[in-house]
């Protein structure tokens, strides 16, 4: 194998498949990437048995020549320390070639790496997907919906399907929802499909947090294949595959109450200060949590009490209040990783009483919803 390739593009590609390789794992040889030169460019591969992503470098593009393949090949290298050598070469391009046993040779300007390769044959295979039901999202549009559910997943091993989030493709409507069984985020939003498909699958937290992360800002379709226990996003030159939790997730419909007690309408980016403030004298270990109560004629008190460090009370005047009086204490944390998903300028809380679940969502948009059950405070 013996191929030059321009820097910057091999950078790149090395950078988004890195996002899967872990040094903890179990087969060693998914420490390295796997790189193969074929007629068309070079592939690259990383993968931990969880998430694997693949990464293709075209031989041209708009005309420009980014690869010049000398010699088809494949060979694993160590991931650590290849993407560290490639990041400081000197120079703009890069010659890559394999010699006897596996040798690797890097050269760039005047400096030279030899490395030790792997066999590219003993490296697992992808998992071959049938493409036969794909439905498309706009990049952007899916890196919302990840954005503004994927904090609520579990971060505890103790139920295993929490740390995922449940996706819900039905009538060409895709519904996203992550919750720890403390909060709950739920995101929907119409997609191009088939009106027959319907999936109800669980992706990792993980998976779509490092999918996010690699995908460009754009509003691009990429594609979406799901099958029995594997989801694959398709974007142009990259393919990202993750496993799917197995189990069923929590029926979240019945959570969410429908009727409400009080309804307060606020500023969003006030409030969130106003919490955030808040929250400063409740720091100390678990209870990050504040007091909210109504008084008359729409003003919100927010405070909070750690003995041994102080008190903060604030007023926020809010648009409108509607309903009984309340007082109602929540995690500070939560209310403002909601408020911070959440898109609008305004938003509804509904409440249905002090130990109640209560919602989230910005003022005349049903698409998105943020739960949050109270904290007991006596």
């Amino acid at each position: 194998m013996k191929f030059i390739i321009q820097r910057d593009r091999l950078v790149q590609s090395v950078q988004d498949v890195m996002k899967a390789v872990t040094s903890r794992t179990t087969i060693p040889i998914l420490t390295g990437i796997k790189i193969v030169a074929s007629e068309e460019g070079v592939t690259l591969t990383g993968s931990d048995s969880d998430i694997s992503i693949e990464s293709f470098i075209p031989k041209e593009e708009d005309g420009d020549e980014i690869v010049e393949i000398k010699q088809a090949g494949a060979i694993v290298l160590q991931a650590k320390f290849f993407s560290e050598i490639v990041k400081k070469l000197p120079t703009d391009s890069v010659e890559i070639s394999v010699e006897n046993h596996l040798q690797t040779v890097i050269r760039s300007g005047k400096s030279e790496f030899n490395l030790n390769g792997l066999d590219a044959e003993e490296y697992p295979h992808l998992p071959q997907i049938e493409e036969e039901n794909v439905f498309k999202i706009p990049t952007d549009l899916l890196k919302a919906m990840v954005r503004q559910t994927v904090f609520a997943v579990s971060t505890s091993e103790t139920r295993p399907i929490l740390t995922g989030v449940n996706w819900k493709v039905e009538n060409g409507t895709l519904t996203c929802i992550a919750t720890d069984s403390h909060r709950l985020a739920l995101r929907k939003a119409q997609i191009e499909t088939n009106a027959s498909e319907s999936y109800n699958v669980v992706i990792p937290g993980k998976s779509l947090s490092e999918l996010s992360k690699i995908l460009d800002d754009n509003n691009d379709l990429i594609d979406i294949v799901i099958t029995e226990n594997q989801v694959l996003f398709k974007a142009e030159h990259l393919l990202f595959f993750s496993r799917l939790l197995e189990g069923n997730y929590p029926d979240t419909s019945r959570l969410i109450p429908s009727d409400s007690k009080t309804d307060v309408v606020v500023n969003t980016k006030e409030f969130l200060q106003a919490i955030d403030r808040a929250s400063l004298l409740a720091k100390e270990g678990r209870n990050n949590v504040v007091k909210l109560s109504t008084i008359d004629g729409g003003v919100i008190e927010i405070s909070s009490n750690t003995p041994e460090i102080g008190k903060v009370v604030e007023e926020v005047q809010s648009k409108s209040v509607e309903g009984e009086e309340l007082k109602i204490s929540f995690s500070a944390k939560f209310m403002m990783d909601a408020l911070k998903a959440l898109e609008g300028s305004e938003i509804t809380i509904s409440f249905t009483g002090a130990m109640r679940p209560f919602i989230i969502k910005p003022l005349n948009d049903e698409s998105i919803l943020q739960l949050i059950l109270p904290v007991r405070t006596y």
